[in-house]
């Protein structure tokens, strides 16, 4: 084979490799929108309900724990058992519970709707993940941003959608975004036949890639802190997207409509700032990320209770942009950490940043109904403090440097 094949050969690995990143990140924007309406709805859902925040912070509870509990069981049985398809059918569920979710008119199918959606998340994510991670080109960092991204974008989505769109047209409405699940399953499928091909062509052999030897009690002290800066990331991430647009309104007598393009202002800093922190973290390292991203928030978080509109405003884009920078770095870091269990840890990872967001929402929402929304913001503004854990991380990417070095010629 000459130089010129070889080189060509590469070169259409690489097109391929970064075509399947974003077909997987662009269903990972419907998927994120489908169920971003979910929260975009809660306005409308409280009125024609006649819902109280308990009730509301239930249904967001509903959704992301029916996600976290299955994603790292379905996790670790992909890491034995890949299956290459089971994007598509996950993305069937989702379909199924936004057909519910129009259609609804009791609460409990409510719940249930809400359910379907979850399940349809706790398919998508940690597969998903693993196929951006396939598809990197060891740019892993740089991968992850990418897909998360779509989802960011995605949520961003949702509420601008609800308010152009099913807020003018009612709840019914929901029902032809599930023609986006279709063409997602569509995609997907195709995601599919490449995973199934690029598995036959690699067969089990393992990337060349160097491993971290830590001892057993190292690593295990890493991963809880890791889950501890998840679980200060996301409970401050639930204040914001599932009670933002009550805060909005209830503080500066916003409508719903003005409160929901706010949110998707927010929600746009968050997109933004997922794709910055993957390509620094593979760069400078992702404990830096990491540290800036979760304690370098804190300023801004303890300012916001007590900011004007204006300053609300600036203040919750320089907390999405810097905030939504620590996941992509997290993942990747845990990953590092255990090699060889990818769905793992991707299940593990995003079905508890999915569960603690959700219970986050419900006991938000129980201490708003009892102490009032402003009250909650102020208690949650002190969360990113737990950012100083990050002390405890190991030094992995020195651990790399070390063990790629007698290799290199």
């Amino acid at each position: 084979m000459t130089n010129a094949t070889v080189t060509a050969d590469r070169t259409a690995a690489n097109n391929t490799a970064f075509t399947i990143i974003a077909a997987i990140s662009f269903c990972h924007l419907l998927n994120d929108m489908m169920q971003s309406l979910i929260s975009a709805l809660y306005p409308m859902l409280k009125t024609n309900y006649g819902l109280d925040f308990g009730q509301i912070g239930l249904l967001t509870f509903t959704f992301q724990v029916t996600a976290s509990l299955l994603q790292p069981l379905i996790g670790v049985y992909t890491d034995k058992r890949p299956q290459p398809y089971s994007l598509s059918v996950g993305m069937g569920f989702t379909l199924v519970g936004l057909i519910l979710l129009a259609f609804a008119d009791r609460y409990w199918l409510l719940l249930v709707a809400s359910a379907m959606v979850g399940m349809g998340s706790s398919v998508f994510h940690p597969e998903s993940s693993r196929v951006a991670r396939m598809a990197s080109g060891g740019r892993h960092g740089l991968a992850q941003s990418l897909f998360q991204v779509g989802g960011n974008f995605g949520s961003a989505l949702g509420p601008l959608v609800a308010a152009f769109i099913v807020l003018p047209r009612g709840q019914s409405s929901v029902a032809w975004f599930s023609l986006a699940a279709l063409v997602a399953m569509i995609i997907l499928w195709q995601v599919g036949n490449w995973y199934s091909a690029h598995r036959a062509a690699t067969g089990k052999q393992r990337s060349p890639s160097a491993t971290i030897a830590l001892p057993r009690r190292k690593v295990l002290i890493a991963l809880t802190v890791l889950g501890v800066l998840v679980f200060s990331k996301y409970v401050y991430m639930a204040s914001l997207s599932s009670y933002y647009t009550f805060y909005l309104i209830h503080k500066f007598g916003l409508s719903v409509r003005d409160a929901q393009l706010l949110l998707f202002v927010f929600l746009g800093a968050v997109a933004a700032g997922t794709i910055i922190g993957g390509p620094i973290g593979d760069r400078f390292g992702r404990k830096y990320v990491i540290w800036g991203s979760i304690l370098g928030v804190l300023p801004f978080t303890l300012a916001m209770p007590y900011a004007n509109l204006e300053w609300t405003i600036a203040l919750t884009v320089a907390i999405g942009l810097i905030l939504a920078s620590a996941f992509s770095a997290i993942i990747v870091f845990a990953q590092e950490l255990v090699p060889g269990k990818v769905g793992l840890i991707a299940g593990l990872f995003f079905g508890f940043a999915f569960g603690i967001g959700g219970i986050g929402a419900a006991v938000l929402g129980e201490v708003a109904d009892i102490k009032g929304i402003d009250f909650v913001y102020n208690v949650c503004s002190y969360l990113p403090a737990l950012g100083l854990l990050t002390l405890f991380l190991p030094n992995i990417e020195g651990s790399k440097r070390k063990t790629l070095k007698p290799s290199t010629p």
